[in-house]
């Protein structure tokens, strides 16, 4: 079952998703670098958070001192498309958001196992705890690159574990993966899910079933009661 400070919030459509979403995070954000001197902002990739990206850019906070970085990453040059390095800094990083600053997770360790370590290091330049985590979450149950079947996951998922990075593999896409683990992820003032369609409707449904987190990842996030957890949703 999902915690009692899990909220579901439904929007008619995706642009008014977007636009109130937006709003909503550049007002913490901005809360952030007016109580700290600045402000953290962990992303996700996919095509589910563009029309996001596409209207927070254009909010006018100081950006100058909003910190960005990846959730997760698919272990590939960020020249490639399938980078999520690249979309962030095609989508993202523009308009008034080019003034954040961004740290990437891809090195030049040979893989993911190998570069999670130089990759975590890279978040000591982040304020934590993160003022707002955006995830997704796949057909499949998984959340950043946490996927089920991957031979890292109970790693990944231990909450006993220090915040860091691990490499994933994800078994139905071509490429190695770099993620947060848990820890990391719930290192957050704010953990917002983004979701679109009725099929990942029915898969949050599922996953605040009963069944293991290992069989759909996602539910380690909303299981837990240490970070407040909201799911936004759009057909």
């Amino acid at each position: 079952m999902t915690n009692s400070d899990t909220r579901l919030k439904r929007f008619p459509t995706m642009a008014e998703l977007a636009q109130a979403l937006a709003a909503d995070v550049a007002q913490t954000l901005a809360r952030a670098i007016d109580a700290r001197g600045g402000a953290s902002l962990i992303v996700s990739g996919g095509k589910t958070p563009v029309k996001f990206f596409e209207q927070i850019r254009a909010q006018p906070i100081e950006w100058r001192r909003v910190c960005i970085a990846l959730a997760d990453e698919r272990w590939v040059d960020p020249s490639d498309p399938g980078s999520n390095e690249k979309m962030v800094r095609e989508v993202l990083l523009k308009d008034r958001a080019a003034q954040a600053r961004f740290a990437g997770l891809k090195n030049a360790a040979p893989s993911p196992d190998l570069g999670a370590v130089s990759a975590w290091e890279t978040f000591a330049r982040i304020p934590r705890p993160f003022d707002v985590t955006l995830l997704g979450m796949g057909d499949d149950g998984h959340t950043a690159s946490l996927f089920p079947g991957s031979p890292n996951l109970s790693i990944a998922l231990a909450a006993s574990a220090a915040a860091g990075c691990v490499g994933m593999w994800s078994p139905s896409a071509p490429h190695p993966r770099l993620s947060l683990n848990l820890s990391a992820l719930l290192d957050s003032r704010r953990i917002l899910i983004l979701i679109e369609g009725e099929g990942k409707l029915s898969t949050y449904e599922a996953a605040g079933g009963a069944g293991p987190a290992e069989e759909m990842p996602v539910r380690a996030v909303l299981r837990q009661s240490r970070v407040p957890v909201e799911v936004i949703w759009a057909p």
